[in-house]
């Protein structure tokens, strides 16, 4: 990588490769302004989600008669990556993906012509944030445990429960959410919902506030009586696992495509800074232990690219891609957390200051073993996908 900024572009059609370009050009043009102000508040970039809108992200995978791009995921990924290079606002694409994968691909797979023709448009145009209200206090990695109740009243159904960890939910405006229309029958009886966020009985409760990917918002979502008319079932009752499974193969195999433009971003910083700063009369990196680590971090870069790019040849094929998103949610998060170590390891005091903003990449790598299912769950999944 002498001599060549950015990431690689092996893994990219000549198509794809000028998509990743302008998607760099975009972002470092108009993403990531007053980061550490922003950090500190927990302030979510509307404006800056408008100009991706703008841009055609939100919509990219989406045929152009809904409102979208038409174009495949591969594209997508390659375009997130350049966006992850191009800005350190991992929160606002953490906002993206959340409304892309939970909101806008089950709504395409699943929902009737009439929930396509209404919601589509307007969330691949950005005028309308999705969220997914699916995680209880009770029933996180164990999702089929929740508690949420949808009772069939005539010709609508009455949610009552209480969501958390929900990305979005002050900013949404649409909420895909979950619940159980008979709790015995345990995955059988979860059936998906699209609530407006203006349906009474919906209410934000309070915000959550986290370690990183503070410029994503999240919060608590409660349905107290919300009656919704059974045209906002999304499929079929107690069809819920479905639009849930789907939406989750696609998210853990892509929410970590930003993630890697930071890690190239994060090892050419690491690179740069090994080669100025000296001590005992060298560059730093002419010690074994610091360059020993950066020869980690474009290891570990260079396996994770190629499990998240199989992962949208795979969906662009029309194949099942669940084992493999679990491979690369598993191997990608916990190698940019180790990466976001080894970038504080070589930046010594510098990086454990805000100023340097080193800090703040590790605290939000740290997020990607837990939300899309924790790294245990992956495993979990990959072993099931091995007859164990």
């Amino acid at each position: 990588m002498r001599g060549r900024k950015g990431p690689a572009t092996d893994e990219l059609t000549p198509e794809q490769a000028r998509l990743q370009k302008g998607a760099i050009e975009f972002a470092q043009a108009e993403l990531g302004q007053e980061m550490r102000e922003r950090d500190h508040s927990h302030e979510f970039d509307r404006e800056g989600w408008n100009k991706c809108a703008k841009f055609g992200v939100l919509g990219m995978p989406v045929p152009a008669e809904h409102g979208g791009l038409g174009l495949g995921l591969t594209d997508l990924i390659a375009v997130m990556e350049g966006l992850g290079y191009g800005t350190t606002d991992l929160g606002l694409l953490f906002s993206m993906h959340a409304h892309m994968w939970t909101n806008v691909i089950p709504i395409l797979e699943f929902g009737t012509p009439e929930q396509q023709d209404r919601y589509l448009p307007k969330l691949c145009g950005g005028e309308w944030i999705g969220a997914n209200a699916a995680s209880e206090p009770d029933a996180g990695s164990d999702i089929y445990g929740l508690r949420t109740h949808a009772e069939k009243r005539g010709d609508s159904y009455v949610l009552n429960g209480a969501k958390i960890y929900v990305t979005n939910a002050q900013v949404a405006d649409v909420f895909l959410t979950y619940a159980t229309v008979n709790p015995e029958l345990g995955a059988l009886g979860i059936t998906a919902f699209i609530v407006d966020r203006s349906t009474p009985g919906v209410s934000i409760t309070k915000p959550m506030e986290k370690m990183g990917l503070r410029t994503s918002p999240m919060g608590e979502v409660v349905f107290e009586d919300c009656e919704i008319p059974a045209s906002q079932l999304l499929g079929r009752e107690g069809r819920g696992v479905q639009a849930f499974e789907c939406s989750m193969e696609w998210e853990r195999g892509c929410i970590l495509a930003g993630c890697l433009g930071a890690m190239q971003r994060q090892l050419e910083r690491s690179i740069a800074h090994a080669q100025q700063r000296k001590q005992f009369g060298q560059p730093i990196g002419k010690f074994q232990a610091v360059a020993n680590r950066i020869a980690d971090m474009k290891v570990r870069l260079d396996t994770c690219r190629p499990l998240v790019y199989r992962i949208g040849r795979l969906k662009d094929g029309a194949k099942n891609a669940r084992a493999e998103a679990a491979i690369a949610k598993l191997h990608v998060s916990e190698s940019f957390v180790t990466s976001s170590i080894d970038a504080m390891r070589i930046f010594g005091g510098y990086g454990y200051m805000v100023e340097q903003e080193i800090e703040r990449e590790l605290r939000d790598a740290m997020g990607g073993v837990f939300y899309s299912g924790t790294s245990d769950i992956q495993r979990n999944i990959i072993a099931r996908s091995l007859g164990l």
